[in-house]
């Protein structure tokens, strides 16, 4: 074999430039030629190994874990919410990954909420206005895309973002709320303490889901060949059902056992102010009225509903807890984004009210936790989010373009520990988060506009109810309305709100809606209306005058008739 003196041997491509020279002498060796192609093809292969512990986002799509729970107060989730009850799994996220400070339900109540999370669309663009009216069945969700791009797709427990589901009573309360009635449509909000200090899985129905979620994990996401989501919806803590409250049952009952309500921090326990019930705001008070609060509670009460709901939450956190020890034992937690949220807050007796359906803050904030691969640890993020940016951030994670048309923008910008190019994502991520609800309990279509010091709240056609303007930086309580004071902020917020939505022509379009449900629905009862609408969760105050009640609903539906 004969070359050039000067003759080089090239590194594949992809190789550092490095030129290697072949002396005349080693050209004539072709066995030293040999051992050198060697050493330049194990150098090759060390540089692509190496490459591989740090690859391009575009290389390796993780798998992704999301926990889903119902009535979970995000404030719980860092100080000084966190010193109140022992959330090991949920301090376990935060070490390891981020935490959302001002994390928000879309529509403060599960189906319009989850119909939010699951469509990346608001509310008003869903028409999810009540529990009863969510997502068509075959929407497609950001799991279905995930699913249609490589990703094995797995769903346990509560979904509930589809039409059709919850008690007639809770639709015919939605549907009725412009009615000029005033009826008591929840039990009085009550603890029950059941077991022992053994008494571990009290939301049994749960446990059960975790259990079949941890099962796949071990047994078939272990041998998977291609990434994986794996999605886990939990009731808790959601209050339980009050039998004696009629029809399906009101859910008024905070219950546990004591094993839970040892991780309680009773002297950590805030008792909420409350204003006059003269004073109380005309929404509020037709909420706390129709929940069943408007009656005296002593202190002792309000701190054990709330001490009771803090040790639901503890349980919800051990069910997160067994998600995490499973990807933990069969070391796929490395290579998995985990995401715990909740569809909305839970009052807990703050403002006069349990449950959610409002925009103070127990009600409307939620957790919002991630970890794993490539997510900043110990990582507070004081950004505005919502719900609705679940789905851009769920396409982003498995490199699926990311649909134009959303209304939330992909989290990953604020998680990921390397500054991404911002080419991959929609231009700026906006100062504000949108909330509206449309359904029970609630006796005004109502918009929240969150910003990073003020919170604007307004109803129906912006005039016929009066807003709210808080000042979360100097009362994070929401006890102080501002908004006679600060008219300026108020006018430059609404109009803001304006621009997002025309909110005084879809709170219309929710009463049309809800008349033309209830006439429906009323035709289809026959002669059996009067005894089916009596008999609903407000049965105790409707039967001591049916005839006021029946005569108020037609008197709401006479009016439909003069205005076509």
């Amino acid at each position: 074999m004969r070359t050039s003196a000067h003759a080089h041997v090239r590194p594949p491509r992809g190789t550092p430039g490095v030129l290697v020279p072949l002396r005349s002498m080693a050209v004539r060796d072709a066995g030293l030629l040999a051992v050198l192609r060697g050493l330049l093809l194990l150098l090759l292969l060390f540089l692509l190994v190496a490459s591989a512990q740090s690859p391009p986002r575009h290389w390796s799509r993780p798998n992704v874990v999301l926990v889903a729970c119902d009535s979970f107060d995000g404030r719980l989730t860092f100080y000084p919410g966190n010193q109140t009850v022992d959330l090991p799994f949920v301090n376990f996220m935060r070490r390891r990954g981020s935490v959302f400070l001002n994390a928000y339900t879309n529509s403060p109540i599960c189906c319009p909420s989850r119909a939010a999370m699951w469509s990346g669309l608001f509310t008003h663009l869903t028409e999810s206005w009540n529990n009863f009216k969510g997502l068509d069945p075959g929407y497609v969700t950001w799991m279905d895309l995930m699913q249609k791009h490589g990703y094995y797709t797995k769903k346990y427990g509560k979904l509930d973002y589809t039409s059709g589901h919850h008690s007639v009573s809770n639709r015919v309360e939605a549907w009725t709320r412009d009615v000029e009635f005033l009826l008591r449509q929840e039990g009085r909000p009550r603890v029950n303490l059941t077991g022992d200090r053994r008494h571990v899985r009290v939301m049994e129905a749960d446990w059960q889901v975790t259990d079949k979620a941890v099962t796949w994990i071990k047994e078939e996401a272990v041998n998977l060949s291609q990434p994986f989501a794996l999605y886990l919806g939990l009731n808790l803590p959601h209050p339980y059902p009050s039998p004696y409250t009629g029809e399906n049952f009101g859910s008024s009952t905070f219950l546990t056992s004591p094993y839970w309500l040892e991780k309680v921090h009773y002297e950590a326990i805030k008792i909420p102010t409350w204003s006059s019930l003269s004073e109380m705001h005309p929404v509020d008070y037709y909420s706390s009225y129709t929940k069943n609060c408007t009656g005296e509670f002593t202190k002792q009460e309000v701190r054990s509903i709330r001490a009771f709901y803090y040790a639901m939450c503890a349980e919800t956190d051990a069910m997160l807890g067994e998600i995490i020890s499973a990807l933990r034992d069969t070391e796929l937690l490395k290579k998995t984004v985990v995401i715990f949220t909740s569809d909305h807050g839970e009052l807990a007796m703050e403002h006069r009210q349990f449950y959610k359906m409002s925009m103070y803050e127990g009600s409307s904030h939620v957790p919002l936790l991630v970890m794993g691969p490539g997510i900043k640890e110990q990582q507070q993020v004081p950004a505005v989010v919502s719900l609705v940016d679940i789905y851009p951030t769920m396409l982003d994670l498995a490199r699926i373009p990311v649909l134009q048309n959303l209304s939330g923008y992909s989290l990953l910008p604020l998680l990921l520990e390397k500054a991404e190019d911002e080419k991959t994502h929609r231009g700026p991520r906006p100062s504000w988060v949108l909330s509206e609800f449309h359904g029970c309990n609630v006796n005004a279509s109502t918009y929240m506009l969150r910003t990073d010091q003020w919170k604007y709240i307004t109803y129906s056609d912006g005039v016929s109810v009066p807003p709210q303007l808080f000042d979360l930086s100097a009362d994070p309580d929401e006890l102080t309305n501002v908004a006679i004071k600060f008219p300026e902020t108020v006018h430059s917020l609404d109009k803001i709100l304006r621009s997002i939505v025309n909110y005084p022509r879809i709170s219309s379009s929710v009463q049309s809606y809800n008349k033309r449900e209830f006439i429906s629905w009323k035709q289809s009862l026959g002669q059996n209306y009067s005894n089916v609408i009596a008999n609903l969760r407000w049965h105790q105050d409707w039967l001591k005058d049916p005839k006021k009640y029946e005569n108020a609903i037609d008197r709401w539906l006479s009016q439909r008739k003069q205005i076509q």
